[in-house]
């Protein structure tokens, strides 16, 4: 039975769906309706997270579901850009092994310890925000011929320093709390 409260995990899967229309655009060269399609999935990954907390409807599977969303976006870009030849290999590489190292840590954790709460840190957000930044100054360059290739350079270093932290931290914090719980 549907209710109010999906509203927001229904959203979380029309931005899923929008991953595949950004693949394509991208794959075709329009860069301009791939900037348009990330920006529509921006938005209602803002309204999905504003109409949970705004009105309590928080569930366990939009806690899932809202950041596999995030990350099933960044990856899907982060590997076209890759393929398209606009984002280097490495870089690629380092936040997809980021990212897979939390996932199969979070998939240990929660088989050994108990249910995963996602918990980002500041600088996993700060991650967030320079892979999104990243991603939509190297599709804008291609659309419009700005921001400078410097610019799009700069960001990308601070992609893979956030990375790296970030990746550490979310190693390091989780298994503190392996830890403490296998001893309790």
């Amino acid at each position: 039975m549907l209710r109010a409260s999906h509203i927001p995990n229904l959203i979380c899967v029309m931005r899923i769906i929008l991953v595949a229309p950004i693949v394509v655009t991208l794959l075709s060269g329009d860069f301009r309706l791939a900037l348009l399609l990330i920006f529509i999935a921006g938005f209602s990954d803002g309204l999905d997270g504003f109409l949970a907390k705004r009105f309590d409807w928080r569930t366990r599977l939009g806690g899932l579901l809202d950041p596999a969303a995030d990350k099933l976006l960044m990856l899907a870009v982060f590997l076209t850009l890759t393929y398209i030849g606009l984002t280097p290999l490495w870089l690629a590489a380092v936040v997809i092994g980021r990212d897979l190292i939390i996932v199969c840590g979070a998939t240990a954790y929660n088989v050994l310890i108990g249910p995963v709460r996602p918990d980002p840190s500041p600088i996993s957000k700060l991650n967030t925000a320079c892979q999104l930044l990243y991603m939509l100054q190297v599709i804008a360059q291609q659309a419009f011929g700005w921001p400078l290739s410097a610019s799009i350079l700069i960001t990308g270093a601070g992609v893979l320093f956030t990375s790296v932290i970030s990746g550490l931290d979310y190693v390091l914090r989780w298994s503190a709390k392996a830890l403490a719980e296998h001893r309790a």
